[in-house]
């Protein structure tokens, strides 16, 4: 099942909202008080026409900004629209993508690896900030595995669910550097964009969109 979140578009369109309730407000104080000097004015010594011109260029200034507003805000919608549906058509395509990258769900996040020898060393864990959250010692068997973590940081406490991306710095029996491919390979079951950035569903693993490297019709 494809599930297609609103809330980035709910967030430009409150945003947005606050915006434009904050430019209505000075629209109507600057029309209330330009219309108050009109009314009080000395007919002996009316306002200064230049002067008068210049407040109607900025009570016209301010109708165009909540416009153009409302005009921005439509965009945003519409933007946001289209790309949902491009995410959609990854649906039933064959994707390669970097899987160095998952989504921790429940305390429970995993990262299928291939590595060609024995190797051992460390990791570290970052969230989407970049920010270390969890390392550790490293011992990786040769072939493909999977490296499970259950969202515990380094200061003892909990991960919050999200996107974490794992980096490992491991040798082989003989000292020389071991690269570890986290690369996945398979066919998009679904589409997730509740969080606010487009996840696929490939098997049993979450990708997001940022990752994918490739796309090809299933042979």
């Amino acid at each position: 099942m494809t599930t297609v979140s609103s809330s980035t578009a709910a967030s430009a369109q409150s945003n947005s909202a606050t915006s434009q309730s904050g430019l209505m407000a000075n629209y109507e104080l600057f029309l209330s008080i330009l219309t108050t000097q009109i009314q009080n004015q000395d007919p002996l010594d009316p306002m200064d026409s230049a002067e008068y011109t210049n407040q109607l260029v900025q009570y016209s200034n301010v109708e165009q900004s909540i416009q153009q507003n409302k005009s921005l805000e439509s965009i945003i919608a519409t933007l946001e629209s289209n790309q949902s549906m491009s995410y959609v058509s990854y649906i039933g395509n064959e994707v390669t993508a970097d899987a160095s990258t998952t989504t921790l769900s429940g305390s429970q996040a995993s990262w299928a690896y291939d590595i060609n020898e024995d190797a051992t060393g460390t990791f570290e864990i970052r969230n989407s900030s970049g920010a270390v959250v969890y390392s550790g010692d490293a011992d990786l068997s040769a072939g493909s595995g999977t490296f499970n973590w259950n969202g515990q940081t380094d200061n003892g406490g909990q991960a919050v669910d999200g996107l974490y991306t794992i980096a490992f710095d491991v040798k082989d029996a003989s000292s020389r550097p071991e690269t570890v491919t986290t690369s996945v390979k398979g066919i998009v079951d679904s589409v997730d964009w509740s969080s606010g950035e487009a996840i696929l569903k490939v098997g049993g693993s979450e990708i997001p969109v940022s990752s994918v490297t490739s796309v090809s019709s299933p042979s």
